[in-house]
Order: structure tokens, then C-alpha cells, then sequence
């Protein structure tokens, strides 16, 4: 079955089969392996297909925060509240990669297509990333980590110093993989690019005005360097030897607070249909399942 979602079919619990080009011996070796995990989790209708629903004002919220967080930003630096408005590109990255844009990549909010197409676009590029090239690379993460060719996840196999550095690098990496790989989406994803440029050119031709859009531009960009330590190598780990080992379990109240109940990346890996609003409850579906398989998850402190 093929849900549109993801760059391979899914199996019976909505996950990706692994599938893709039947000529390379190691997605025969990984659809295999899927399948196997497969059998041993429940497929989404027994969890609780409910996990798929959000509410429609909890979507509206979601969708609306992260434009709200940009005026802000230039409210409080204009008014030199400048811990607040510091806060701002910080919890925009946060909400916008890690979760609403997220959604929109998975399709997991429902929206209409060409809202949800729209939305994905415009939500990019207040952070000045494009939202297609997100999505290609991402859901071709899903169907292919750990191989050479996921782009996205590269740093998880880099050396942490390495690592640390190439976040600067990659964006535009991604872009530029996408643009090669992704013909369906490629006007959306030049056109994004483009945008890019421009807004990056706009914010500094501005600066004899004011210096605002040139900082809150710089801070966007430079907050980059942290994701793939966040969204690669503390989640996943490349040595693994399936679906179930290959993204790490984590629990706790800690970790929790830390993330701000978003640090559930192996339960996203398994069903990619559930949004991250209802990821919590998704993870407490799933631990009597992961302690019969043996899955010990990772605490801080408690």
C-alpha cells in the first residue's frame, strides 16, 4: 500500500516496508527486516487509530504560533527586551523543524493540499530553509537511515566535532539534494531557494534603516548548527541492527521537561502518520510492547 506520505510502501501498521529499488540488494535486506518488526508491534488500528485526530483548535494554535513568534521578535528587540527576544528564533526552530513543519511534511494535520502545501512553504521560510527540500529529504530519511544516501542524517556518521561544524553546511546540502532528486518538487523547492536569497539580501540591504531583519536573519541561520546534533545523533544511532535499534528509546521526566514531551523519535520512526501532539500517548501505548521485546529506554536521573 503506498499512502503518499513516504518515498516506499508501508506495511500493514502504516510504517515503511522498505521497499524502494528492488535492484539494490540492501533495501531487499531492510524491507526484510521491517517486516520483521512488523510482526512484532501492532498495527495502528489496534493501538487506537484516535492518535490520528487533533483537534481542530489545538491545529489552529499549532499553525498559527510560529508567525505569532516572528513580530515578536522585532517588538522586543525594538523595545531592547533583548532576553525575550532572543527566546523568539530559539522556539521558532524548536516548533517549526522539530514540530508543526514536521507535521506538514508528514501530512499528519489533514489539511487541505494545497493548504497544507502552502503552509509548509511560508512556515520554512520565516526560518529561511525551504519546506519541500525539508520534506524530500526527510521522508527519504525515513525510507533509507542508515545508508550513504540519507543525506539528512549524516552526521550520525560523523566524528561529534565534525558534526558540530557541519551543521552550518546542512542546509544547504539539503537544498541541493533535494533539488537534484526531487523533479516533482523541484519549483517549489528553486523557488524556495530563491526566496531564500532574497530575504537574506533584503534583511541586509535593510541594515542602514535597521539592523533587526540582519540579526534576526543571522540568528535563523546560525541556529542551524544544532540540528543535526538534536534531530540526528542524540536520537539515532547508525551502529543499529533494525528499525528497532537503529533510533533510541527514551523516557523519564527529565528528559521530558527537556524536550518538552517531543523525544519520542522511535515511536515517530514506527508511525509516521501520528502527529507530535499525540506523541506522549503513543509512547505510553507502546511500552508494554517495547518491554516484551527487551527495549531497556534511555533516562536522565529519573
Amino acid at each position: 500500500m503506498w499512502d503518499g506520505f513516504s518515498t516506499r510502501p508501508r506495511t500493514r501498521s502504516g510504517r515503511p516496508s522498505g521497499g524502494g529499488r528492488v535492484e539494490n540488494p540492501s533495501h531487499i535486506a531492510n524491507w526484510r527486516k521491517l517486516i520483521a518488526v512488523d510482526a512484532e508491534l501492532p498495527p495502528l488500528d489496534e493501538i487506537g487509530r484516535d492518535l490520528l485526530v487533533v483537534p481542530v483548535w489545538r491545529r489552529a494554535l499549532s499553525l498559527a504560533f510560529p508567525f505569532a513568534l516572528v513580530p515578536l521578535f522585532f517588538l522586543f528587540a525594538a523595545r531592547g527586551w533583548w532576553i525575550a527576544a532572543l527566546a523568539c528564533p530559539v522556539i521558532l526552530s524548536f516548533v517549526t523543524y522539530g514540530s508543526v513543519s514536521h507535521d506538514l511534511v508528514h501530512r499528519t494535520l489533514h489539511l487541505p493540499h494545497w493548504l497544507n502545501e502552502t503552509l509548509l512553504c511560508a512556515m520554512e521560510l520565516i526560518t529561511f530553509r525551504s519546506g519541500h527540500a525539508y520534506r524530500f529529504t526527510h521522508l527519504h530519511h525515513h525510507a533509507r537511515f542508515p545508508h550513504d544516501d540519507d543525506v539528512e542524517a549524516e552526521a550520525a556518521r560523523m566524528p561529534l566535532r565534525r558534526a558540530l561544524f557541519d551543521g552550518f553546511a546542512q542546509q544547504p546540502r539539503l537544498w541541493w539534494y533535494a533539488f537534484r532528486h526531487a523533479p516533482h518538487d523541484r519549483a517549489w523547492i528553486v523557488g524556495e531557494g530563491v526566496a531564500v536569497v532574497a530575504l537574506i539580501a533584503a534583511s541586509i540591504a535593510a541594515i542602514p534603516l535597521t539592523p533587526l531583519p540582519a540579526i534576526y536573519a543571522g540568528l535563523m541561520i546560525a541556529g542551524t548548527w544544532i540540528f543535526p546534533i538534536v534531530t540526528v545523533i542524540i536520537p539515532h544511532d547508525a551502529r543499529g541492527t533494525s528499525e528497532l535499534t537503529r533510533t533510541r528509546l527514551f523516557r523519564g521526566k527529565v528528559l521530558s521537561l527537556l524536550a518538552v514531551e517531543h523525544l519520542y523519535h522511535l515511536e515517530h520512526h514506527l508511525y509516521p502518520q501520528v502527529p507530535h501532539h499525540n506523541w506522549p500517548r503513543l509512547a505510553k501505548r507502546l511500552d508494554p510492547h517495547f518491554a516484551r521485546l527487551g527495549l531497556r529506554p534511555l533516562k536522565l536521573f529519573w
